[in-house]
């Protein structure tokens, strides 16, 4: 490999879009603002920034591999790259093997815009406080203050002198003393020792980026995909950890022969989070689901995995690997599962297994009863998964035993097989049902434990809130005191009021006319079965007053109720 060096400058303007790029291995950008400020001030102090390694391909050749634009406008809410359009460049090109996060976050410094959340969301440009002359005990802090704002304004109500300059106008000056000048009429209020400070920054800032050569790269010329795979694999495992569905990704991207499959699995990834009130799934998710769902293919995250010949199963199978993790997403999001609750989203896989077997188009939305069972058994089944941390810590060699189970093709949901595989018993014994009952409003299990208590219910494409029976807004240390409560009865409300003992699942209409009516007066005029539904004991006295004699009697039922959850015969 040939050693070459270059100033930022000369990288940003000459190189970066023109005959630069990014190869479709390398993953998306993933730094956050801090972590390009940091850049910057680490050039200004001098401090190395280790090198590159570009890879050398010659213009006959260019279009053998998929290649991405670097970003330049970066948008947290849609970071992926765009592909490169290479029609027009006529001459050898170089893809970025090591320096993407450095690189692109230069691009974005200098020329660019960040666009990220912070209690809203922000477009802001890279500025430099040209008046910043504080010398900072702390090494992790900036000894220059680089900051991403929306604008030149000062920052209000700081006691610090501030003249904040874009970073990105120094590319306009090929001599730094013009470079000076163009800021004087600006610094004209400012003292004689501020107008030196900034001086002598802006002209250190025009050194680092335009005239010290400091950007050093290899080439590699090979034109061995596989030794260029090898060490893009290599040069990437320290900084911020490389997952193997990234290499996963990145192979495909290159190898798949139809399809990109990087905009594929970006795409239907993006998809699948908007199905219901939305979800954080990953590509690593998807990844897996596309191993998992190809047959014969091994799931664990292995290099050997990655051959060609398995590569292109994943691609053969991937319209029909979409369609059932995007029902099966759809599935469980209609039974009230969401991003919060739902937190083993492996345990998605072999029901989308058993969605593809069966391979019946109407399923989801079959009235017919012994569908409506079976769903109700996938339901149960997650709940019980996810509530008993089926999984544990081994998830690929239970994945994998699932997955011989499930592909025996049985015409409903195995649960009892798997269940017997993942040695889980399906109920619940006394310890953790006294668990359960303790778990508080809004928890990550919250909503699953009550989803138990309503075996008959029609859940899909109806939305149900957790809502607390006796109005949470009555239980507030000085309320309580104002009925005249000592402190150890206000300690046993407070203790119990946002527990499932307190909890109901209602749906929006029933919800919103409840809103925070004491339920004395709510429980009077519900219908008949109200109680029976939401497993409400009867009393004489529903008051406030009686609300403990009320946690003791419910704690009763739900207890019952949960010993006898049981899966359906269908």
């Amino acid at each position: 490999m040939s050693y070459q060096n270059t100033t930022i400058r000369d990288l940003i303007t000459e190189k970066i879009g023109r005959n630069t790029f990014l190869p479709a291995i390398q993953r998306e950008y993933v730094w956050n603002p801090y972590q390009v400020e940091k850049l910057f001030d680490s050039l200004m102090c001098g401090y190395p920034i280790s090198s590159f390694l570009f890879w050398h391909i010659r213009e006959e050749r260019k279009k053998d591999w998929i290649s991405y634009d670097f970003v330049r406008d970066f948008d947290e809410e849609f970071p992926h790259n765009t592909e490169a359009n290479l029609d027009g460049v006529n001459q050898d090109i170089y893809l970025v093997l090591d320096g993407q996060q450095r690189i692109t976050s230069l691009n974005i410094g200098l020329r660019g815009t960040y666009r990220f959340f912070y209690r809203k969301w922000k477009k802001t440009k890279l500025y430099l406080n040209l008046l910043w002359n504080r010398n900072n005990e702390n090494p992790e802090d900036l000894t220059y203050q680089f900051l991403f704002k929306e604008d030149e304004s000062p920052i209000p109500r700081v006691d610090y002198p501030q003249f904040w300059y874009r970073v990105g106008d120094i590319l306009n000056f090929d001599d730094a003393e013009d470079a000076k000048d163009a800021i004087e009429d600006q610094l004209v209020h400012h003292s004689e020792e501020e107008q030196k400070i900034a001086k002598r920054i802006i002209g250190r800032l025009h050194s680092v980026i335009n005239v010290s050569r400091i950007i050093n790269y290899y080439e590699e010329k090979s034109d061995d995909y596989d030794k260029v795979l090898e060490i893009f694999i290599r040069t990437n495992t320290g900084g911020q950890k490389l997952e193997y569905s990234d290499i996963l990704l990145s192979t495909a991207t290159a190898k798949w022969k139809t399809l990109n499959a990087r905009e594929e699995i970006n795409s239907f990834t993006d998809e699948i989070n908007k199905i219901g009130v939305g979800y954080s799934f990953g590509k690593d998710f998807v990844m897996k689901g596309a191993m998992y769902l190809t047959e014969d293919l091994p799931i664990q995250y292995k290099l050997s995995s990655f051959t060609q010949s398995n590569l292109e199963k994943i691609e053969i199978h991937w319209d029909t690997t979409k369609e059932v993790i995007r029902n099966t997403v759809s599935l469980i999001s209609r039974y009230g599962f969401n991003d919060k609750n739902l937190v083993t989203k492996l345990a998605l896989l072999p029901i989308a297994q058993y969605i593809k077997n069966i391979s019946r188009k109407n399923y989801l939305t079959s009235t017919n009863i012994e569908d409506v069972k079976d769903q109700n058994n996938i339901q149960k089944w997650l709940v019980y998964i996810i509530l008993k941390n089926g999984l544990g810590g081994s998830s690929d060699t239970k994945l994998t035993q699932m997955r011989k189970i499930v592909d025996l093709q049985y015409d409903r949901f195995p649960y009892e097989l798997l269940n017997r595989e993942l040695q889980i018993e399906p109920s619940f014994n006394s310890m953790e049902i006294e668990s359960m009952l303790q778990a508080n409003y809004g928890t990550r299990y919250s909503y699953l434990i009550l989803s138990l208590l309503y075996p008959g219910r029609d859940w899909k494409d109806k939305i149900f809130h957790e809502d607390h029976i006796y109005p949470q807004t009555e239980f507030q240390r000085k309320k309580l005191k104002q009925r005249g409560y000592d402190d150890e009865k206000i300690e046993e409300y407070l203790s119990c009021y946002n527990s499932i003992c307190n909890l109901e699942l209602l749906d929006e209409i029933e919800n919103k006319t409840k809103n925070a009516k004491p339920f004395d007066e709510w429980i009077s005029d519900r219908d008949d079965n109200f109680k029976v539904r939401h497993n409400i004991p009867n009393l004489t006295d529903y008051s406030f007053d009686n609300f403990l004699e009320f946690i003791k009697q419910r704690k009763k039922l739900l207890t019952k109720s949960l010993q006898h959850v049981l899966f359906e015969d269908c």
